[in-house]
């Protein structure tokens, strides 16, 4: 057996390892973004150890294509290669007389996917702070084959790439290879250009994006007044936990009203949740940044006796007031009365009502926020808006009529 054979033999076995895997790893992928009622896979060991979860970032995605899918591109691309000097000699793949040098361009694959392997790893364990242990395996497969294909006495990977290059070179000199690289390149920008602007395959890109708007807005442009949000006889009863102080719950508030702006039939009923040990008794530490989230909370009931908990809720979110007297400001702004609203909000009526909502939480095993309750059913944390809207829609919503046109 001679040593070209050998080498093709070694790359086909891992070039298979490699396409298996990241089959497996697509697999992953569709059960961690599409399938709800997916159990964990083997590989999701512990925090640090998941593949599960880093299939769900949006690190774990090109081009709007999975990383899974290139892997398996670049695995089977490689297994054709080893096989171009008999595949050539069929009518209809005769264009693959361009693959005059198959290891060279073997190896010069393997060294761009490490290369590239290194730097998802190094995105893996500085950025998202997760390892997929498939994925690991596939980095050392790259590397493997790439110096199993190198020819270190003929140059090596300096000499596979520039025989690559002049390779290329001189198939697209011919023309008609040149109009079908052409064509590939067109078919292949359209597809990925499809995939990039849809994310039907990336849906975690899609909910960071649809997240963004809310992220990224200077205030709540659906804000409403007075102390009801949407349809108070509304079948479809939507309970939010919140926290003034919770980054997060800002985003989660502006999604709250503008799905009352579109959606009828749904009832936004309002919860304070603070995680804050001056009214918590269930937190042993208030939270950094959220020592102050009671007196805001209680400012919040003040408002709701004057008939205003909506408009104080929104400037409490968007005007981030630093102490209570910015509190008070901000409420002389809105035409409430400021002396009543101090009064109320340091009453023993506005600890309790706090104490209520939080008591409610616990009982249903809240502990952090924000918290969506539809119909009694809870999600801890945030949705995209798509998400959020068919959830109430599911429960009973419909779209107002110029939501519908």
């Amino acid at each position: 057996m001679d040593k070209i054979l050998k080498k093709k033999i070694w790359i086909g076995v891992l070039a298979l390892i490699g396409f298996v895997t990241t089959i497996k790893l697509a697999i992953i992928y569709y059960d961690s973004n599409f399938n709800p009622y997916a159990l964990a896979s083997f590989c999701s060991i512990n925090e640090f150890i998941d593949c599960d979860s880093v299939a769900k970032t949006t690190e774990s995605q090109f081009l709007g294509v999975p990383l899974a899918y290139w892997g398996m591109f670049l695995y089977l691309f490689i297994i054709m290669l080893l096989f171009v000097d008999k595949l050539k000699n069929i009518k209809f793949l005769k264009f693959l007389e361009v693959f005059k040098n198959p290891l060279d361009y073997v190896a010069s694959l393997g060294l761009i996917s490490f290369i590239i392997s290194m730097t998802l790893l190094f995105i893996s364990l500085h950025e998202i702070k997760m390892l997929c242990i498939l994925c690991a395996a596939t980095y050392v497969l790259n590397l493997i084959i790439g110096l199993i294909a190198v020819d270190f006495k003929e140059g090596g990977f300096n000499k596979a790439i520039k025989q690559s290059f002049i390779d290329f070179v001189d198939a697209i000199k011919i023309k008609k290879y040149l109009a079908m690289f052409i064509a590939v390149m067109v078919l292949a920008g359209g597809f990925l250009t499809y995939t990039t602007l849809s994310n039907v395959f990336t849906p975690q890109v899609k909910k960071k994006k649809e997240f963004r708007e809310f992220v990224k807005a200077k205030y709540n442009m659906y804000a409403v007044s007075g102390n009801q949000l949407g349809d108070p006889n509304g079948k479809v009863l939507v309970e939010i936990y919140s926290d003034y102080r919770c980054p997060i719950c800002r985003s989660h508030n502006i999604m709250m009203h503008k799905l009352a702006k579109e959606l009828k039939n749904v009832n936004f009923k309002h919860h304070d949740f603070p995680l804050c040990t001056d009214c918590n008794p269930y937190i042993q530490a208030s939270l950094l940044g959220h020592e102050d989230s009671c007196m805001l909370a209680r400012y919040a009931f003040a408002a709701k006796k004057q008939g205003n908990l909506w408009g104080m809720n929104t400037i409490l979110f968007d005007g981030k007031p630093k102490n209570e007297e910015e509190v008070l400001v901000y409420a002389q702004r809105m035409g409430l009365d400021v002396k009543q609203l101090e009064k109320d909000a340091n009453s023993l009526e506005a600890m309790q009502s706090i104490r209520k909502d939080i008591e409610a939480g616990v009982k249903q095993g809240f502990n952090a926020t924000p918290v969506t309750v539809v119909n009694g059913k809870s999600y801890v944390g945030v949705k995209s808006y798509s998400e959020f809207k068919d959830w109430l829609i599911e429960s009973g919503a419909e779209l107002k009529d110029e939501q519908s046109k």
